[in-house]
């Protein structure tokens, strides 16, 4: 598929995807793949960050890339690393057969066949459907070494590897950076990219987002679901809900076949909205019926 041409397609692409996306969003999404530029979101975690990408990759028909990050991540994890079981298990055979071309076998053991590419080499390789969406996940998680490399990686879309040399994508991926915000990211990287900050999203939004991903949850149920995290997101919590748990909420009530919520419903399914034992103490006793009742008053016609 081709790039979208304008904002209001960019958002009826997602929207085709079950990503409900709002106008600025849009905007910055549209200009990413317009320009080429990777693409910076920041915010908590469980804003649909992550699912961007997703809806990205489905949208243009590409082959969505991720790279997960970690503590420790470095260079050569996120690039390619040498098959060293398959080498090991060549040089024997090769020993074994005796009368081995030493620099033959050199070449092939470091050659494509023993090659593991691994996701920043896989996002430079030609794909017969389009350049792939390259998503970078949680960037935080990882140190400043880890920061400089990609800078350059993002600067120029290629890769070095001394033995086969340098490796540059016919065509630049479409990159989505993500960050939760544990640290700061440095503002080189930022530079690169166009920024935008995913917030959690409105009470007509969130609605809009439920009624995509859980269209068979009951119009009320889900008025009262959405209200309810809206009035729970204002609550001193070690982690506020997401949207990711706010639909996990309103498909653990289907199952449980509720039509409406209650105090007691709501203590037994605190475990699909909120992920500290902490938070869920908090919520026990009256206080799951004090949030329940000023969820239903926000509701009530003004």
């Amino acid at each position: 598929m081709q790039i979208p041409n304008s904002i209001d397609a960019v958002q009826e692409m997602l929207g085709a995807q079950g990503y409900v996306c709002g106008r600025a969003l849009g905007t910055v999404v549209y200009l990413s793949l317009t320009l080429g530029r990777p693409l910076f979101l920041e915010g908590e975690a469980g804003v649909g960050k992550t699912e961007i990408a997703k809806a990205l990759a489905a949208g243009l028909n590409r082959r969505l890339i991720r790279l997960q990050c970690y503590e420790g991540l470095d260079a050569s994890s996120a690039v390619y690393e040498w098959n060293f079981p398959a080498q090991m298990v060549a040089i024997r055979t090769a020993e074994a057969g005796g009368g081995a071309d030493r620099d033959a076998l050199q070449r092939e053991l470091f050659g494509p066949d023993y090659l593991i590419e691994r996701p920043l080499l896989q996002a430079m390789r030609p794909d017969d459907r389009g350049a792939p969406v390259l998503l970078i996940d949680e960037l935080d998680r990882t140190d400043e070494p880890f920061e400089a490399f990609l800078l350059e990686a993002l600067s120029d879309f290629q890769v070095t590897i001394p033995e086969l040399g340098t490796i540059a994508a016919p065509e630049p991926p479409v990159v989505i950076v993500t960050s939760n915000r544990t640290r700061e990211v440095h503002d080189a990287l930022k530079r690169r990219c166009l920024y935008h900050w995913v917030d959690y999203p409105d009470f007509d939004r969130e609605m809009a987002i439920l009624h995509a991903r859980a269209p068979e949850a009951a119009a009320a149920l889900s008025r009262e679901v959405v209200a309810f995290v809206q009035q729970l997101r204002t609550e001193d919590l070690f982690k506020k809900p997401g949207v990711a748990e706010t639909i996990d909420w309103a498909k653990c009530l289907l199952a449980l076949d509720a039509i409406d919520l209650s105090p007691e419903v709501i203590a037994d399914t605190l475990g699909a909205i909120l992920k500290y034992q902490d938070d869920i103490a908090r919520l026990q006793g009256s206080e799951a019926a004090r949030l329940l009742d000023q969820a239903r008053a926000s509701l009530e016609p003004a």
